[in-house]
C-alpha cells in the first residue's frame, strides 16, 4: 500500500507530528521534574522524548530527519520544556499525570510514523511497526536517561495498542476513508485504549519459567 505525498498528506503529517512532539516532550519534562533534574537535564529529556522516536524512524527509512529538516519541531520541543518547567513551579501536578501526555504522544507518533512510512512506499506491515517504533522509542530514550525501566516493557498495553491503532489507520486508508478522519479515529482509539488499559491494569501475559 503506497500513499502519494500529496499536499494534503504532507500537511496532515506535519501537524500530527507537531502535536506528537509537543505532548511527548511534555511527558519527558514531567518525568525529569519528578527526578528533580535541573533545567538543562529537563530540556535534554524533553528533546529526547519528543524527537527520539521520529529520528530513529527517519534514519531507518533513509529520509531527512524531520527536526533537522525543519527546526520548528525542535523549537516546539525546547519551548514546551521551558513552559512546563515554569508551570510546574506554580501548579501542583500529580506523579501519574505524565501518563496522559505520554498516551497522547504515543497515539500521535504512531499515526505519524505509519503515515510517513506509507508515503515512503514501505510495505503496510512494516509501516505499522514503524508507527509502533515512532510512538514508543521516545519514551524508551526518556526512561533510560532517567534511569527507569522502560515503560513499554512493563506498563499495561503500551506498544500493543499502538500497533493495533496503526493497523486500524492503515485499514481505514485501504477503504478510502479520508486521511484526516482516519488519523483522528485511529489516534483517539490508541489514546483511549491506553487510558482504559491503565485504569483497569490490563496487561499482556508476562514471561515466566516453569517452576
Amino acid at each position: 500500500m503506497t500513499l502519494n505525498p500529496t499536499p494534503e498528506l504532507v500537511d496532515s503529517l506535519y501537524w500530527i507530528t507537531l502535536v506528537a512532539v509537543i505532548v511527548s516532550s511534555a511527558s519527558g519534562v514531567l518525568i525529569a521534574g519528578f527526578k528533580k533534574f535541573d533545567l538543562f537535564g529537563v530540556i535534554i529529556i524533553a528533546v529526547a522524548t519528543g524527537l527520539g522516536g521520529g529520528s530513529l524512524r527517519d534514519m531507518l527509512l533513509d529520509r531527512d530527519v524531520f527536526w533537522i529538516h525543519d527546526q520548528v519541531f525542535f523549537i516546539a520541543s525546547f519551548g514546551g520544556a521551558i513552559i512546563i518547567f515554569i508551570t510546574a513551579r506554580l501548579v501542583v501536578i500529580s506523579h501519574r499525570f505524565f501518563l496522559i501526555p505520554d498516551a497522547a504522544g504515543l497515539a500521535a507518533f504512531a499515526i505519524a510514523g505509519t503515515l510517513a512510512s506509507l508515503m515512503m512506499d514501505v510495505p503496510w506491515l512494516i509501516a505499522s511497526f514503524m508507527g509502533v517504533m515512532t510512538g514508543t522509542m521516545g519514551g524508551v530514550f526518556r526512561d533510560i536517561l532517567s534511569n527507569e525501566p522502560p515503560l513499554v516493557f512493563h506498563s499495561p498495553l503500551y506498544a500493543t495498542v499502538s500497533w493495533v491503532g496503526s493497523l486500524l489507520f492503515i485499514g481505514l486508508l485501504h477503504y478510502d476513508v479520508d486521511v484526516t478522519l482516519s488519523a483522528i479515529v485511529a489516534g483517539l482509539s490508541i489514546f483511549i485504549a491506553r487510558l482504559i488499559a491503565l485504569y483497569f491494569d490490563i496487561n499482556l501475559p508476562k514471561f515466566r519459567f516453569k517452576s
